[in-house]
């Protein structure tokens, strides 16, 4: 084999462990029943992936295949391993017998692993402060360092929380599974929130060189989907229309080279028309049940956007009614942020720049770096260039994702004087 296919088969083992590697997880956690097993059983059947692809070339199913592979070096470790634990090897024998090898499976037989584990990381036995920093690490893939950067804590802080989550996984055997439609409604608000927080770090990843990750976005939509299929909520159609609209603005988000481009500079064009036809069909349906609650109506604001021609004819004074309803919903700084911003767009900088203020004196936002950045491009639009120098070096101060840091400085270069 050639270096050129070699490096061609390890560059598609990489894109493919981006892609796939959580599903892989979630399948190998059902599997093996111990979230450890399985995450020592994914690493081991990328290393056989790494080392057999080049040669022999990519399986016609990557994801079964892997499965396979990780089952397979899990059973055989617990065999090698009996000389030290004699129950390992009647663990062995049992995930060998009661569970199929998933090279004879469809796709189909283990799409809705992704929505079990949530499921059971969002447990109600496990500490709120637990449940959400274990999805993202394990869902997501998100570092320890990522999430202690979303919670404003250590990392060790973290890290901890995961790890006694695991163990109480696995001391009080809680159920890999969906929960009967019965336990749904009062499991649904911490699962929804974190399939929202999985897409939101798709849409808007908080660091890194790229301002996307479409993997972690087309992963939160699917399960949004399944969702819907076991309980039509109205909040879960307002979660699914939310993520769709936003979605359909992927492809005018980023410049050819990766750049970021504001909501008003955008080529709406390029817009997904399909997604935004099946988002306003979706949140049309969850306002009419007058269930509704703060993802319909952050749905309901991406309509408005995503329905208006361009951004000096988009329906500002509904977007403020909108955003009044969902602060007296869902009480939170950033919502008011971006309250600030469509008042702004109504009322003109200097009232928003008010707003923005305030906010920043409570001390919430202080940390935040579009507080600052938004600030900033108040200030810009009213000429206040030492103030916009001052907030933009701030927000630049902030800011962890390269596309961002990118803007805030172009904006910065841009300031007169």
């Amino acid at each position: 084999m050639s270096a050129d296919t070699t490096t061609e088969a390890r560059l598609k083992v990489d894109e493919i462990y981006r892609a796939e590697s959580r599903q892989v997880l979630a399948t190998l956690i059902r599997l093996l029943g111990d979230f450890d097993a399985a995450e020592e059983a994914l690493q081991e059947a990328f290393a056989v992936a790494m080392e057999q692809w080049p040669r022999d070339g990519i399986p016609a199913n990557p994801r079964a295949w892997l499965v396979s592979t990780g089952r397979f070096k899990a059973i055989d470790g617990m065999r090698r391993r009996t000389r030290y634990d004699a129950s390992l090897n009647e663990l062995a024998k049992h995930i060998e017998t009661t569970t199929s090898d998933p090279l004879e499976q469809t796709d189909e037989h283990i799409d809705d692993d992704c929505l079990r584990l949530i499921f059971t990381c969002c447990h109600p036995a496990l500490s709120e402060d637990a449940q959400i920093p274990m999805t993202l690490r394990e869902v997501c893939n998100l570092t320890t360092e990522e999430i202690a950067r979303a919670f404003l804590t250590k990392p060790a802080t973290i890290a901890q929380r995961i790890v006694r989550a695991k163990a109480k996984i696995r001391d009080a055997r809680i159920p890999y599974e969906v929960p009967p439609p019965s336990e749904l409604p009062e499991r649904l608000d911490t699962v929804l929130r974190v399939v929202h927080l999985v897409f939101n770090e798709g849409y808007a990843a908080s660091s890194g060189t790229s301002l996307t990750r479409a993997d972690l976005s087309s992963e939160a939509i699917r399960l949004g989907r399944l969702l819907l299929q076991l309980l039509p909520d109205p909040e879960i159609m307002g979660l699914l229309a939310l993520m769709l609209l936003h979605e359909s603005r992927r492809p005018a988000r980023t410049s050819t080279n990766g750049d970021l481009v504001l909501l008003e500079q955008q080529d709406r064009s390029l817009w997904n028309r399909d997604q935004i036809t099946e988002g306003v069909t979706l949140v049309e349906r969850a306002l009419s049940s007058r269930r509704f609650g703060p993802y319909t109506i952050q749905a309901a604001i991406a309509a408005v956007h995503a329905e208006a021609p361009n951004t000096r004819e988009t329906d500002w004074p509904q977007i403020v009614g909108l955003y009044d309803g969902l602060i007296r919903a869902e009480p939170s700084p950033i919502i008011e942020l971006n309250r600030a911003v469509a008042v702004a767009m109504r009322d003109g900088p200097a009232t928003g720049l008010e707003l923005v203020d305030a906010l920043l004196e409570h001390g919430e936002l202080a940390q935040y770096h579009l507080a600052h950045a938004t600030r900033a491009d108040f200030c810009r639009r009213l000429g206040m260039n030492a103030e916009a120098r001052a907030s933009y070096q701030r927000a630049l101060g902030l800011a962890k994702q390269e596309p961002e840091r990118r803007f805030l400085e172009r904006r910065l270069a841009e300031l007169p004087g």
